[in-house]
């Protein structure tokens, strides 16, 4: 068949990927060029362990000093509070311990086979030093501290996860840089990272061009449609592009087309901040999760990456780079030998769900529409098992992950 992919960000190029491993032609719709989106500027994590929600038991205490803090972790931007607001309800219904127990051990199943699914890609691209499999560390302050988040390290734990306990003095074994801001760590070993998450996806995109797809660079503003079934693209250049069927991967524009197919999903931006400084005179020589604070730190190709925090002010406004800077400022307590200069600052659109979990499947009442998008704080961690699953679903296979806890019409009816 021949298979429209909107978007070129890990979902799309991952599963253009698979798709073709299958026979099928790809064709690219993304006025971007690949990995420019979120796919530049995440954590890299590629972590199996990252099952956990969001929302989080007892979380919704928390959130009106938050709304109340600046520089604190959840920030609604005043003018955008009306709009947001039935999703954020939406979002606290499940902070509750039986629904982050369901949730995490749905992502489990979507997690755990992220080598295995990145690992044929990027082989193929030639691209295999951009994936690493060398752990992560959660860390914190003290033993006791860490006794607060004790819970979801044991929900992990009871999902299979790995989660090895380390001094003080054993954590700085494995990270000399760490001392004098933590002295307790949880090391996850099966975890790893990316040291350039923009570079991986248009290394897999890149060997999608090779193996004969192409891209238009356009916006995708309509779908044609025969009863059931999309016959072609609209396009922003007024062009009417004719395909067999259609993968929706725009990440957090995913909602507006979905919405021209009859289906509606509560799909927000939680607009995530991040800030790399280029020569921070700390090493790390993994992924490092610093929980009070936050904060993951990813040692990267291009310099040290502090990302971390959420802000709901939706598509349009424009960034607020003090968000980025409050990161650098966090960062210099952690690591008070860093060189805070030069820095970059970057703003970017994470597609997220109420529940935390993506979208993963046929579009509701479309024959060959299917839908990849929603991942949040995951994105490069589930983009290539999403890209394998979609590509077993639109070939006629079974699924390898049980896909029901993403169903596009779990939320039922929307207004």
């Amino acid at each position: 068949m021949h298979i429209g992919i909107i978007g070129t960000g890990v979902v799309g190029a991952a599963t253009a990927a698979w798709l073709q491993r299958d026979g099928h032609s790809v064709t690219f719709f993304d006025p971007k060029e690949a990995g420019e989106a979120c796919s530049f500027g995440n954590a890299g994590s590629l972590s199996p362990s990252a099952v956990l929600p969001v929302a989080m038991p007892g979380m919704w205490k928390r959130v009106p000093k938050w709304l109340l803090d600046p520089d604190g972790p959840l920030v609604i931007r005043s003018h955008y509070l009306p709009t947001v607001l039935p999703w954020l309800m939406r979002f606290l219904r499940y902070a509750n311990e039986r629904e982050v127990t369901r949730i995490a051990t749905a992502m489990r199943g979507l997690l755990a086979p992220v080598f295995d699914a990145y690992t044929p890609l990027l082989q193929r691209a030639g691209a295999m030093s951009l994936m690493r499999q060398n752990g992560c560390l959660y860390v914190y302050s003290s033993r006791a501290s860490a006794q607060k988040w004790s819970w979801g390290a044991n929900l992990r734990r009871s999902l299979g996860v790995e989660m090895q306990e380390l001094e003080a003095e054993e954590l700085f074994e494995l990270e000399p840089d760490l001392r004098g801001s933590f002295g307790f760590g949880q090391f996850a070993p099966d975890n790893g990272s990316t040291p350039d998450p923009s570079a991986l996806v248009k290394a897999i995109y890149g060997q999608a061009l090779t193996d004969g797809a192409s891209h238009i660079r356009a916006r995708v503003t309509g779908f044609r449609k025969t009863g059931s079934r999309v016959d072609a693209l609209r396009l922003d250049d007024g062009r009417e592009v004719a395909v067999d069927a259609v993968v929706i991967a725009a990440g957090a524009w995913s909602g507006q087309l979905t919405r021209m197919l009859g289906a509606r999903v509560p799909l927000e931006s939680q607009r995530g901040y991040h800030v790399t400084v280029t020569d921070p005179g700390v090493t790390l020589n993994r992924n490092v999760m610093a929980v009070e604070q936050n904060i993951m730190v990813n040692p990267m190709s291009m310099g040290l990456r502090l990302a971390g925090t959420v802000e709901l002010a939706g598509l349009k406004a424009a960034p607020n780079y003090a968000r980025a800077e409050s990161l650098l400022t966090v960062g210099r307590t952690m690591f008070p030998k860093m060189r805070p200069d030069p820095h970059t600052v970057w703003m970017g659109h994470r597609p997220c769900m109420p529940d935390s979990m993506p979208v993963i499947g046929r579009a509701p009442k479309v024959e060959n529409a299917w839908l990849g998008f929603g991942h949040g704080h995951v994105g490069m961690c589930g983009g290539a098992t999403t890209g394998r699953e979609l590509a077993n679903l639109i070939s006629g296979r079974a699924a390898q992950v049980d896909l029901s806890a993403f169903a596009p019409d779990r939320f039922g009816l929307l207004p």
